[in-house]
């Protein structure tokens, strides 16, 4: 009589774990599953944990808390922008901006109800807004990256800091925008990328008038020097 195959239990478990999700991951999805119910205080690792099916152990083994997994969940959607292909440099700043802030949106359309808690999460806790406000300024960054946009200096940093403003006008629309086009948030990014834009033309001519002023202001202190030592000669 033939023997039945026996199934080899490690081989089955190896199978079952290797279908599953990397750890991070899981951990990442189980904080945004979370939130979508939850308020952030609300929520501790050990909630996190047990939502992912892992121990506490693990999820300390890739993060340090949930600002970290929150970090890990801005990555996972910067990387998702970036994917996106080299900017098209036959066009405009502002539009390349506009298409990676738009691949931003979608990346994150199937967590709006969960960011949408966050940011009234925000709204209740100083602490939270800054870590939100540092995240926001990492991802912005690397969505100018995507749009192939570099400024260096403290230009750079106005126009950083004028890209999450942008995006934060947007998202709060966007929170609100059940169209499926979002056509709504597009109307309201373009019309925040305009005025970034002006705003940053602007800055740019004070920038380059600067070097003018304080040239002209070297020159009036030592013509004024030198006026008080042919006074005090004479």
């Amino acid at each position: 009589m033939a023997k039945t195959p026996r199934r080899n239990p490690k081989r089955g478990a190896a199978v079952e774990e290797a279908a599953l999700p990397p750890a991070r991951d899981r951990i990442i999805d189980a904080l945004m599953a979370l939130l979508a119910e939850k308020r952030f205080a609300d929520i501790s690792l050990s909630d996190i944990a047990e939502a992912a099916d892992l121990p506490v152990t693990t999820l300390r083994e890739n993060f340090g808390g949930k600002i970290g997994i929150l970090a890990g969940f801005t990555r996972r959607i910067d990387l998702v922008v970036l994917a996106g292909g080299a900017p098209d440099m036959s066009v405009g700043p502002r539009d390349r901006l506009f298409e990676a802030e738009m691949r931003r949106f979608d990346a994150l359309a199937p967590y709006k109800t969960a960011l949408a808690r966050l940011a009234r999460s925000a709204r209740c806790d100083p602490g939270l807004a800054c870590a939100l406000h540092a995240l926001a300024a990492r991802s912005q960054k690397w969505t100018l990256v995507a749009a192939g946009i570099h400024h260096g200096g403290i230009k750079g940093r106005v126009a950083l800091e004028g890209a999450i403003l942008v995006h934060l006008e947007a998202m709060r629309t966007w929170f609100e925008d059940d169209d499926e086009d979002a056509a709504r948030t597009m109307a309201t990014l373009d019309r925040a990328l305009r005025r970034g834009e002006r705003a940053m033309r602007v800055f740019g001519d004070i920038c380059s008038l600067a070097p003018r002023f304080i040239e002209r202001g070297r020159r009036m202190r030592d013509s004024g020097r030198d006026a008080h030592r042919a006074g005090s000669q004479a």
